[in-house]
């Protein structure tokens, strides 16, 4: 699968582009989700973290 499959998702019967994970407010990069140690969103461009709530 190619890379930019992991990053958007297309609704075929609209035709819209989604971007699956978040923007980072900071630097506008994607962000990953971690799942450990503590649930939260991490930019990996510019160190922003965004914990998920509980």
């Amino acid at each position: 699968m190619p890379y930019v499959h992991k990053l958007y998702e297309v609704d075929y019967k609209s035709g819209a582009i989604k971007r699956k994970n978040k923007t980072c407010p900071k630097c506008g990069s994607f962000m990953a989700f971690h799942q450990k140690p503590v649930a939260r969103w991490h930019c990996g461009r510019c160190g922003y973290v965004e914990y998920a709530p509980k």
